[in-house]
């Protein structure tokens, strides 16, 4: 236990020093005090995909069909709820689309934060997603840029909920959950086999990310161009993460639909319950 008392104290200094003082508004929130929680998550979640696919090799897949029916229904309807209370908590907060600072807003911030809170929590609920694929032997979908973007979602939004919690932070989750309740709700009614021969849209997936990656990317290099007094490091931090999942992502979809013959492209456009995923994550990605 003072083991990890202290490696929690020496983690806190480190952002200290990185970052300065938190924001007092999220103290005692759930799993924000501690960064402990978050990296635990993180490791146990990157260890069950490594040692589940070793678990999985010589035993028969899960179909899991249920389950993925409930999951993506369910992310769907989270992530509606994110958007529309995203979109009404700023419209009503008077937020700026340019660039919006930390404390304009007074207590409307808070509202934002508590929904950004949620998009937090959302990424380790997410982590189900390559779960879901070592159970149903879909080694294939988990790609680096799959795990990359699931691992680093969940890290990245911890600390922005400890010191960017609002203002111009409500851009990216905004457009990111329009582009999940897309992504899952195709994932969903994939598991419906009725319903396969309606989903022509799988390929525009993957595209609708990146439009999503190039806008938020546009929004952080205004902020930069005309200021707010929000946290430049923050945004030189967002254009740098963004640019790595646009690289990824381009050559992911490169990969997928360029490079292969006509009839493997059609093939690999029939539904099979989850694709690329970033959720992305389609990180995998999806979403």
């Amino acid at each position: 236990m003072n083991h990890l008392q202290s490696l929690d104290e020496r983690l806190n200094a480190l952002f200290y020093f990185l970052f300065e003082d938190r924001d007092s508004r999220v103290r005692g929130w759930l799993l924000l005090d501690s960064y402990l929680p978050t990296l635990s998550l993180t490791i146990l979640y990157l260890l069950t995909v490594y040692l589940g696919s070793k678990y999985m090799r010589n035993r028969p897949a899960y179909s899991l069909k249920g389950v993925l029916q409930v999951y993506n229904f369910s992310v769907t309807m989270l992530s509606l709820y994110m958007l529309v209370e995203l979109v009404l908590a700023t419209l009503s907060a008077g937020y700026r689309l340019q660039c919006q600072g930390l404390h304009e807003a007074g207590e409307a911030d808070l509202r934002v934060a508590k929904v950004l809170w949620w998009y937090y929590f959302s990424k380790v609920i997410e982590f189900l997603d390559t779960i879901f694929f070592v159970l149903r032997k879909k080694n294939s979908q988990i790609t680096f840029l799959h795990v990359y973007h699931h691992a680093s979602m969940f890290n990245i939004w911890w600390c922005v909920l400890n010191w960017i919690p609002c203002g111009q932070s409500f851009f990216g989750p905004t457009l990111n959950s329009f582009i999940h309740v897309c992504m899952y709700s195709y994932y969903g009614l994939s598991t419906i086999p009725s319903m396969q021969k309606y989903l022509w849209w799988k390929r525009y997936l993957t595209q609708a990310q990146l439009i999503q990656f190039i806008l938020t990317i546009t929004h952080t290099l205004s902020a930069i161009v005309v200021p707010c007094g929000f946290p430049v490091g923050c945004l030189l931090f967002q254009f740098s993460y963004m640019a790595t999942l646009v690289i990824l992502f381009v050559n992911f979809y490169v990969q997928t639909y360029r490079k292969r013959r006509p009839e493997e492209s059609i093939k690999s456009s029939r539904p099979n319950g989850h694709s690329v995923s970033t959720n992305g994550t389609s990180f995998k990605k999806r979403k």
